[in-house]
């Protein structure tokens, strides 16, 4: 079948030797197309793995400088960057088991009206870390976060909105499994700026995703590996502990056309629609369109099983209406088109969606071009009950 609409661009040639060392220089206005750096040597590319260490490689920050990024881009990066340090530092460190379980349910308020899960104190530390931040480059006039129920409003000149999920996978934290910060970053829609704050907001919060200005995850696990697109391909950094720096690690990273994993939790395998069994059924006994048998690899955290996906192919999937489209489907498939694959609701394309609400959920399927369209052609894929078990 023909593909679907995407925003994908392929990568342009690799550079022949490496760039010269330079600092972040002036940057043009902030409306420009940002243009991202080539990769550093001849062939480099996710199916690489890490760059070889016998070059330098630019900080994310020489990075941006190099592709003339707008400054007012620039600045809000290093601030999410900061935030995102100082998460990797907290999830580490010796202790946090008691803040990554939920507050009782009479301490934390009872169940928010949103439809946001039980907050846990290590979440709402993060969020504050990642809000204090945002409030501090001066250029988000919103940040919509999972850990609020509402749009926070900071500034109305600022030219960015901020959508994100703070800590992914939290629950994860006293077992050591990693976790991750998702945001994507849009204009701000100066057309709204007379309406009241609370709505001009909400508005500002809810837009489509394919109007995204950049989006990325940051990966805490073995390593800290900062992914981000700005539109011109995604790319990966990884956390030089040395320095303190995030280094170009992993230029143009190319999801492979299709994979040989799939991610998912089908211990819910009877609860599933009978188009999804057929699917899963028919890749594991190697009768698909791959005839390799499919191997299964689950986390449970959503940013590490799609970083798996990104980098050896296959699908992550949750067939039931439990991710957020705002601040964590819309964000990760425009990464993941940016790498070559595609993002779903297991009908339609993420990125068409227009979310009606801040905390909207639905299932998320994301992955390999051909794995995606082979599991979309069964048509029924979404899971509609959940009996059982809580979202």
């Amino acid at each position: 079948p023909p593909l679907p609409p995407s925003s994908n661009r392929r990568p342009p040639p690799p550079r022949s030797r490496p760039c010269p060392r330079i600092l972040l220089p002036a940057l043009a206005g902030r409306r420009s197309r940002v243009l991202l750096a080539r990769p550093p040597r001849a062939g480099a590319g996710a199916g690489d793995g890490m760059a070889s260490q016998d070059a330098h490689y630019p900080t994310l920050l020489e990075h941006m400088g190099r592709a003339g990024a707008p400054a007012d881009l620039a600045v809000l990066i290093a601030h999410i960057q900061a935030a995102c340090k100082r998460i990797a530092a907290l999830v580490a460190s010796p202790g946090n088991a008691d803040l990554s379980r939920a507050k009782p349910a009479a301490a934390a308020g009872g169940a928010s009206a949103a439809g946001r899960d039980a907050p846990k104190p290590l979440d709402e530390l993060s969020n504050e870390i990642i809000l204090s931040s945002l409030q501090s480059s001066g250029k988000v006039a919103v940040v919509a976060s999972e850990e609020n129920d509402h749009p926070v409003w900071m500034c109305d000149d600022g030219p960015y909105v901020v959508v994100t999920d703070p800590l992914d996978g939290s629950r994860n934290i006293e077992v050591s499994i990693p976790t991750g910060t998702i945001f994507g970053i849009y204009d701000r829609l100066v057309e709204l700026d007379h309406l009241p704050v609370e709505e001009k907001a909400q508005l500002n919060s809810l837009q489509s995703g394919s109007r995204l200005v950049a989006a990325g995850y940051v990966l805490y696990s073995s390593a800290t590996i900062f992914c981000i697109s700005f539109g011109e391909g995604t790319h990966g950094f990884t956390l030089d502990r040395s320095t303190g720096e995030f280094v170009l690690t992993y230029p143009f990273m190319q999801i492979p056309p299709r994979g040989q994993i799939y991610s998912v939790n089908d211990a819910r395998y009877f609860d599933w629609p009978e188009g999804l069994k057929k699917y899963i059924d028919t890749i594991r006994q190697g009768k698909g369109q791959n005839p390799k048998k499919y191997s299964a690899r689950y986390v449970c955290s959503l940013v590490a099983d799609f970083h798996r996906t990104v980098i050896y192919g296959g699908v992550a999937m949750n067939p039931r209406d439990h991710l957020r489209l705002v601040y964590e489907a819309n964000p990760l498939s425009f990464l993941a088109e940016q790498a070559g694959g595609r993002g779903s609701d297991g009908k339609t394309r993420i990125l068409s969606i227009q979310p009606v609400k801040l905390h909207q959920r639905l299932p998320l399927f994301l992955g390999s071009m051909e794995d995606m369209l082979e599991l979309e052609s069964y048509g029924d894929v979404q899971q509609k009950v959940n009996p059982g078990y809580d979202v």
